[in-house]
């Protein structure tokens, strides 16, 4: 038999102690920190059961873990435990319940010594218990007994952890309508059981809340927003009131299922979460702000003030159903119902108070979702007989909607006619079918007894019969003998295993070492090794041994504190004058043997395996690079061979790691060291590489070759002339007898990679540089001076700011160092050959122009973006001066019209005409379109901004526009018509196509006259708009289609089911299947060079697909986004891609490789990522991309455009 309870879960602070936001350690009382999972049973090494989900700590603890100086105080409200309910969805839909109590408790002692937390601190903690049955009640009552047990001043019998063993693992899920099992916690005794499963489903909580909470008439609301899947957002300052109104708005559609996104409890800092665009249900705590979030057709439901707000009308419930359904409940509501003032008062209390308010019971409950049974079964009278089950559709809903009509007398219904659209109903109908239940589920019985005039209540099953009684004994209790009583000041740990208590201890001394590592340490480290002669003359070898082993341990214990704390640095702070930075530089500086050198390459490798991304402030990359200079240098002093080995592969591995988010490449600025000059160390380092990477299956000579081209790639990333880079390699080569094809494939490699060095980093100048081989001047004469003093000059000046960065006058030596560090520390020469810095100033730096610009304007949120292309304006006269612009629109009602050329004045015009948020914009060589929610598409004068008219006939909000040739304008609105409009005549010429379902997207082919179009729907539909007929209706996706592709006779469409389709538009067919992401397909993209198709979804993934032998494969999958795909925009040679985090790509397809490392087998493969700009945090809503001009536009919902130039060097 299966148990009841899963697991028992104890959440609060850990042995690491983090803030919301990431950082490291305790700051204080005001802060909110990280929840950890601290103890669970069973424990987590148990093989037979699943772990707890992992994102169990942060839902139970919502707003997070918060310090206090006090407990439980009975005159502090705020000190008093709570107990709530929440819900877990899995991703398979399956629903884990949670009943939770969170206090606060007292701070461990190794935790508060560890992080110097004031004695006697507490903090919260949340004890849970977790099924997968919804027996709410009893889930409580174990909990709060479990409680009450551990803080009894009597004591319990048995240690608290056994018993709570006992009950998780004994306890079993009774049989439904059979069994009743019955336990004990001490002298309690309680009892569990399960309804029969042929009556309506199990709801083990009260439906008094929701009644409570809300009016009739916004419950009908609340309801139908459900029922027709909208947003929608509960807000209460009560944990329990969200969960349990959630739980019982989702009963009262049975037999329909919620099949969306469900969190009834939202964390804190997921309130972002908000602004997606597919249907959900949450609820959050109505102490969290949510200013600046669009939250556009959103439901806001207000518990606490009876309050529902929506930017989208909500269709009316028809009548008769409405009347009926509401009369009804206010004859059950009424005088049955507590205010609810007597519920702020304290009845439904998320305090620790059991017991409430008697008149509302169980019958209550049963008879309001029969309520809203009756209503199902009424408003879908005679629904079974419009079941089809065909390839095309399961239930033919115009016939059903045309029935209802006429028996009803009232015109076709939107309530209604959206219902049937919805995932609910269609997953329903998709359960019954074949299914052995189909026609015997209630709504199906209770249609039947009432046709016979039979009680409605007659369905239910019988519960005349007594159920079985289960008891489940502890044969533990009562054998203690001596009567001991277990009494806790605290909520006790669990046992820990021995490799637990160990992880935590290593924890804790990291945290111990980098809060207690001062200056005193740092002065005392020098004196340490000149008297140690006195200490440990004394010491045998292997004692010595061991003293140094400790000392090693030690300081890297302590550089990997300091390391991570620098890091969290915040960005007022200046890492070059910080704590932190003088430590590591003294610990590097300061040991003889190397140890702090190594020790701190070894912390950022081992960061960077841990999954870093290696992004950087520019102080912090200043910091970052200066330290590894030193390293290296004093390594180079000591001839440490491998540690100079090492911070070379870190330096290009934190490149390689985030190509672009790094402000600068810092294996750039390690040129100026003498080391890579020197033969030596580069065949030292090629013969590490053979020995690491040997193998006896691998031909020598590639084998070889393959770690001359590694040798190469950071000769090139260091700034090395190619004569230099040349000469070493080739020596190398010789000496390891490679043939001379293997030389020529090395040598055009080598030209290969410096271009793309250049391509990227533009010409700069190293120690001898020559740009005389790539066919460009050189950068400074040849008789300039030679490599040491330039390398002299350069330690120099960062030697002499090392010494000052204790010194009053930091600022001024870190400005010093910045401008040096910026440029690194290249020289120019002047009008005399003599060698001097480079202009530094405005005028005199070549990189002026940051590649990012935020164009300010909207106040509202950007909902459309639209770049001009040439293509649109281009006469004969030739380019347009308008060619290059970027119109956006808002939910502030205006469309602007932008250019970018003009750097701080790009506003060029602010076109108002809408009443309503702004969703397309499209154009052409003198016109702008845009439609908008206010249900109108507007034309404007590009040039003068003046309006020109004003298209009307949709019947809801527009969301797609294009301007066509012949002044025609094709528009597709969410009341499922696209219509073609003449624009001088400010006519509809024709409603081209007609779908049942809002069109969320649409391709036209002008030369063909060829529409295809996807929505809500889930069919891709095509008309033949010069014939005046629908060709295709193409059936295969199960849910939204968001994105679409024409190209030829090939379409592509991207739905929320996960899977992306292409189809033959001339046989309307499905030729592939591409279902390989995680999640809705919100961006599809043809590239016409190379024949493939680029997919973009929800998971941050972009996948490159190309036929292959009659089929179609994934031959590339990049990953540097991690947010929803929301464009993809290919040319020729350019590919650029935005996604919802405000991040952004280029692609680049290069030319064939030099020296005979041509690129064959896969073209699509050979897309290669260009740049991508520094990512800054904000939430994105639309994309445009203009590749003519490498720009990439984005505009986010605090109403600013984020325009990056991918052409300018920074």
């Amino acid at each position: 038999m299966a148990r009841i309870f899963e697991y028992f879960v104890v959440c609060g602070i850990g042995p690491e102690i983090r803030t919301l936001d990431g950082n490291r350690g305790y700051h204080g009382t005001g802060i909110m920190y990280l929840p950890s999972l601290l103890d669970q049973y069973p424990p987590s090494d148990h093989s037979l059961y699943p772990p707890p989900p992992p994102q169990l700590p942060t839902c139970v603890l919502p707003a997070g873990v918060q310090f206090y100086a006090s407990g439980f105080d009975s005159n502090d409200h705020s000190s008093f435990p709570r107990s709530y309910p929440i819900v877990l969805t899995e991703g398979d839909g399956s629903k884990i319940y949670v009943s939770c109590i969170a206090f606060r408790d007292p701070v461990c002692d190794d935790i508060s010594e560890a992080y110097q937390i004031p004695v006697n601190s507490f903090a919260d903690k949340c004890i849970c218990l977790v099924s997968r049955s919804p027996s709410f009640r009893i889930l409580r009552d174990v909990l709060e007994e479990i409680f009450l047990l551990c803080f009894s001043t009597s004591g319990s019998s048995k240690p608290l952890w056994d018993v709570i063993a006992y009950i998780v693992s004994n306890v079993p899920l009774p049989t439904p309508g059979k069994d009743r099992v019955l336990f004990a916690i001490e002298n309690s005794l309680l009892a569990v059981d399960v309804p029969p499963r042929d009556g309506l489903p199990h709801a083990d909580i009260s439906f008094q809340p929701l009644v409570q909470c809300l009016d009739v008439d916004n419950v009908i609301k609340l309801f139908t927003a459900v029922l027709l899947e909208r947003r929608i957002l509960l807000r209460s300052d009560k944990y329990s009131l969200l969960t349990l109104v959630s739980e019982a708005i989702c009963h009262l559609i049975y037999p329909f299922r919620w099949q969306h996104v469900y969190i009834p409890l939202l964390f804190f800092s997921g309130v972002d979460y908000i602004d997606a665009p597919t249907p959900y249900m949450m609820g959050l705590h109505s102490g969290v702000d949510t200013y600046g979030l669009v939250m556009d057709g959103v439901v806001v439901v207000d518990l606490e003030h009876n309050l529902i707000t929506t930017s989208e009308d909500i269709p009316v419930i028809p009548e008769p159903e409405f009347s009926s359904l509401r009369g009804e409940i206010m004859k059950l509501l009424y005088p049955n119902v507590v205010g609810i003032d007597q519920m702020k008062g304290g009845t439904y209390s998320e305090q620790f108070i059991r017991g409430g308010s008697k008149v509302w019971g169980e019958d209550h409950d049963l008879h309001l979702r029969f309520i809203f049974l009756k209503f199902f079964a009424s408003i879908l009278g005679g629904y079974r007989n419009f079941i089809e089950n065909t390839a095309t559709q399961i239930f033919n809903s115009q016939a059903f909607l045309k029935k209802r009509s006429r028996s009803t007398n009232q015109p076709l219904d939107p309530m209604i006619s959206q219902f049937l659209d919805s995932q609910g109903f269609l997953d329903y109908l998709e359960r019954g079918l074949g299914s052995e239940e189909h026609g015997s589920n209630l709504l199906d019985k209770l249609q039947d007894a009432i046709g016979r005039g039979q009680n409605p209540f007659s369905i239910l099953p019988s519960l005349l019969t007594e159920p079985e009684i289960a008891t489940i004994s502890d044969p533990g209790l009562g054998m203690s003998g001596s009567g001991a009583k277990y009494r806790y000041d605290r909520f006790p740990a669990n046992i820990r295993t021995e490799e637990q208590e160990e992880k935590r201890k290593q924890i804790l001394a990291a945290a111990t070492g980098a809060l207690e590592y001062s200056v005193k340490h740092t002065v005392s480290s020098p004196s340490m090794h000149s008297g140690k002669d006195s200490k440990t003359e004394s010491l045998s070898p292997r004692e010595r041994a061991a003293e140094r082993e400790r000392m090693v341990l030690d300081i890297k214990v302590k550089l990997q504190g300091l390391w991570l704390r620098l890091l969290k640095l915040g960005p007022t702070d200046d890492p070059l004058s910080s704590f932190e930075y003088g430590t590591i530089l003294a610990l590097i500086e300061s040991d003889a043997e190397g140890i702090g050198g190594s020790g701190f390459v070894e912390c950022i490798r081992e960061h960077i395996h841990s999954g870093w991304t290696g992004q950087l402030t520019e102080e912090q990359f200043i910091a970052v690079k200066e330290l590894l200079k030193t390293a290296i240098s004093l390594a180079t002093a000591r001839n440490d061979m491998i540690t100079i080995r090492d911070a070379l592969e870190v330096s290009a591995e934190m490149h390689k790691k985030d190509v672009n988010n790094i402000p600068d490449y810092v294996q750039r600025h390690l040129r100026s060291l003498s080391i890579w000059d020197e033969l030596r160390f580069w065949e030292g380092y090629f013969e590490y590489l053979l020995d690491r990477f040997s193998s006896k299956s691998t031909n020598y000579a590639t084998l070889v070759t393959t770690q001359l081209i590694i040798v190469a790639t950071h000769m090139v990333g260091l700034g090395l002339s190619d004569l230099d880079a040349w000469y070493m390699i080739e020596t190398i080569a010789g000496k390891n007898n490679i043939g001379y094809k293997h030389i020529i494939k090395i040598r055009g490699f080598l030209s290969h990679i410096r271009q793309i060095w250049i391509g990227y980093w533009g010409i700069y100048s190293g120690k001898t540089q020559s740009a005389s081989s790539f066919g460009l001047p050189s950068p400074r004469p040849q008789h300039a001076a030679d490599s040491t003093q330039q390398s002299s000059e350069a330690s120099g000046v960062g030697r002499s700011w090392v010494q000052s960065m204790f010194s009053r006058d930091r600022a001024s030596s870190f400005s010093r160092v910045r401008k040096w560090t910026s440029d690194g520390g290249n020289l120019a020469a002047n009008e005399n050959g003599s060698l001097q810095k480079q202009d530094l100033s405005p005028t005199g730096q070549k990189k002026i122009q940051t590649n990012i610009r935020m164009l300010r304007g909207h106040s509202g949120a950007v909902t459309a973006l639209h770049c001009v292309t040439k293509r649109e304006v281009w006469d004969l006269v030739g380019d347009r001066e308008d060619a290059g612009f970027i119109i956006s629109g808002s939910t502030d009602c205006t469309v602007k019209i932008w250019d970018p050329s003009l750097r701080g004045s790009e506003l060029r015009a602010t076109l108002k005409g809408h009443t309503r948020t702004v969703r397309a914009i499209s154009s052409d060589r003198g016109k702008v379109v845009s439609g908008s929610d206010d249900l109108s598409v507007l034309v404007w004068d590009k040039q003068t901004g003046q309006l020109l008219e004003e298209l009307k006939d949709h019947d809801a909000q527009v969301s797609i526009v294009r301007m066509l040739s012949g002044e025609r304008v094709l528009t597709a609105a969410h009341d499922g018509t696209v219509k073609m409009w003449d624009v001088r005549t400010d006519t509809c010429v024709a409603t081209v196509g007609r779908c049942s379902n809002p069109v969320l997207c649409m391709e036209y082919d002008d030369s063909n006259g060829i529409l295809a179009a996807g929505g809500r729907d889930s069919i891709a539909n095509i008309w033949d708009i010069r014939a005046g007929r629908q060709m295709h209706k193409l059936t295969g996706h199960s849910k939204w289609i968001r994105s679409i592709r024409m190209v030829g006779d090939m379409l592509v469409t991207g739905s929320d089911d996960w899977t992306a389709r292409i189809w033959s538009v001339s046989q309307g067919t499905c030729d592939a299947v591409l279902a390989c992401h995680d999640g809705p397909v919100l961006s599809v993209e043809y590239s016409i060079a190379d024949k493939g198709i680029i997919t973009g979804s929800n998971d941050g993934l972009l996948r490159f697909w190309e036929t292959d032998e009659g089929g179609i494969r994934c031959v590339k999958n990049v990953t540097i986004h991690s947010a929803s795909i929301l464009s993809i925009n290919a040319s020729e040679h350019w590919l650029g891609v935005g996604a919802a985090d405000n991040s952004m790509s280029l692609f680049h397809r290069p030319q064939e490789r030099l020296g005979g490392l041509s690129s064959t087998g896969s073209k699509m493969a050979g897309w290669q990522l260009y740049r991508t700009p520094q990512k800054s945090v904000a939430m994105v809503r639309c994309v445009a991309s203009d590749l003519e001009r490498k720009r990439i536009c984005s505009g986010g919902r605090n109403g600013m455009l984020r325009l990056w130039d991918a052409t300018i060097n920074i």
